[in-house]
């Protein structure tokens, strides 16, 4: 019975020392094991080992949950490998920590319409829009609400880009061939956009105003002549 009695002792005494809690780290600690992560994140980046530079960024996320910088950077690193979904959901993980990241939300607003998710990429894109006052997110807000039908928010948008001074100087490119951009005012493209809002209601006397009216812009914009051609 004794002996019996010593082997249930040593048997309770590893299973209590395996539920004793773990040490808390040290703030020191988890500054030193920030910065050797970095390190090694900085020398993947350089080596070109993404795998490892996530990695990374994962471990000083999980240690760092507030620190929105490291999220920024793994968003960043989905979207520039085109792993788009990844990316939109890196960056929405950032904007629930900090939603006045700017970084974030644009990969959130590219990625979301790159995965066909133009609901949610139209949200991210009229904030970046509050946010920055760019008036590019102004124009993909336009161009989302056109293609999701919503044409009256579509013209409100348009008709705040025509009016904005910095449309006329601001470039955007459109692609004419396979090897070939044209390049045209942001003030065309949003009266061409305008153009389209109207064909699709049927209003195509409206639309061959707003062609002529971006023609008169850029006489040679070919969208805008292909569209002006297509009403004849």
């Amino acid at each position: 019975m004794r002996l019996l009695v010593v082997l249930m002792l040593f048997a309770v005494v590893p299973a209590m020392a395996q539920e004793a809690p773990a040490t808390a780290e040290t703030p020191e600690s988890i500054r030193k094991r920030n910065e050797t992560d970095q390190r090694v994140y900085q020398l993947a980046i350089r080596y070109n080992d993404m795998a490892v530079a996530r990695t990374k960024l994962m471990e000083l996320i999980e240690r760092n949950p507030t620190n929105s910088r490291y999220g920024e950077l793994l968003a960043t690193l989905y979207f520039d490998t085109n792993q788009f979904s990844a990316a939109a959901l890196s960056a929405l993980d950032v904007l629930q920590i900090n939603d006045r990241s700017i970084e974030a939300l644009e990969i959130a607003a590219y990625s979301l319409e790159q995965i066909g998710a133009l609901d949610r990429s139209l949200t991210q894109f009229e904030r970046l829009y509050l946010l920055t006052d760019d008036i590019f997110a102004l124009y993909k807000s336009a161009y989302l609400q056109f293609s999701l039908k919503k044409f009256d928010e579509a013209m409100n948008s348009i008709n705040m880009l025509v009016k904005n001074a910095k449309s006329a100087e601001e470039k955007l490119g459109f692609p004419i061939s396979d090897t070939e951009n044209q390049e045209v005012s942001m003030r065309a493209a949003a009266l061409n956009l305008k153009a389209l809002v109207y064909v699709e209601q049927g209003s195509k006397e409206d639309a061959r105003k707003a062609y002529q009216e971006a023609l008169a812009l850029e006489p040679d914009f070919k969208l805008a002549k292909d569209g002006l051609n297509d009403l004849n």
